[in-house]
């Protein structure tokens, strides 16, 4: 497997944590990335620590959603989630993650530029945290069906976002592949782009979360990953896979199929 590409815990939800690590590593992963509900209990974040130290992985991400609820411009509940963020920063800390990619918190009844304003000042001291951690924090884009999680639905709402609240992007490009003028948008969040997350869709498929392995479907990720190259990129690429055809498949093998055919297009998009 390629060194820049890591696995997603989301692939594999419901293999406890030590488990999950030691199978991205027989599967010939060099990194993982975490979703913070699985560090959120202490003995799992020991786990995670000796297991990692025994495998000599590394952790590119941890997946965090800042507030469960909606947006609010209420500054005590604010605090609740700078508080729980504050406690994931130190354990990122402790793993030597890379980066921490957030959903934002949900609309509620607040106009877009209110919740961004409240996302950002909310943010704020987080961020600085995380800077002297030397953890990398990011928002994400993702489906308006998230919007009791999330705000910035487009990737242009999402590198808009990220400029206010001074933190860097997660492009997951099975939300964003088919935006207009996405070359334009790819150029303008590479500088804060942190992580990249890669799966694949195939036309008509309504069953969501409707993922697919790598060059089964219709994105056209060798040439998306060629523009974010081009743009500068040197991070890492993350498999992302859930939904009814991963299950129908089984995970694992899925993750294989995604690993191989991702490999062999950054060996090629790399070597040029």
């Amino acid at each position: 497997m390629h060194e820049r590409l890591s696995i997603h815990q989301m692939c594999f939800a419901d293999m406890p944590v030590g488990d999950y690590i030691r199978h991205c590593h027989e599967l010939g992963a060099q990194r993982v990335g975490f979703i913070s509900p699985a560090l959120q209990v202490a003995d799992n974040v020991t786990t995670a620590i000796e297991v990692i130290a025994d495998t000599g992985l590394t952790v590119q991400s941890i997946a965090h959603v800042f507030r469960s609820g909606h947006l609010t411009p209420d500054k005590q509940i604010w605090q609740q989630d700078r508080d729980k963020l504050f406690q994931l920063i130190d354990i990122a800390a402790e793993l030597r993650a890379d980066s921490i990619y957030l959903l934002t918190g949900g609309h509620g009844d607040l106009e877009w530029s209110s919740a961004a304003d409240c996302f950002s000042s909310a943010i704020a001291p987080c961020a600085e945290r995380a800077k002297s951690c030397g953890i990398k924090l990011a928002i994400e884009n993702a489906s308006s069906l998230y919007a009791d999680l999330h705000i910035a639905h487009s990737l242009a709402d999402t590198v808009t976002l990220a400029e206010m609240a001074n933190i860097g992007v997660c492009v997951e490009l099975f939300f964003c592949w088919a935006e207009a003028n996405l070359p334009v948008l790819l150029q303008r969040a590479m500088p804060r782009c942190h992580l990249v997350q890669l799966s694949d869709y195939c036309y008509g498929d309504r069953s969501l979360p409707a993922r697919a392995v790598p060059g089964d479907g219709v994105i056209p990720i060798k040439a998306l990953i060629a523009e974010i190259l081009k743009a500068g990129y040197s991070g890492g690429f993350d498999i992302e896979l859930l939904g009814p055809r991963i299950i129908d498949e089984g995970a694992s093998q899925a993750v294989a199929r995604s690993a191989k055919h991702l490999t062999c297009l950054l060996n090629d998009l790399l070597i040029r």
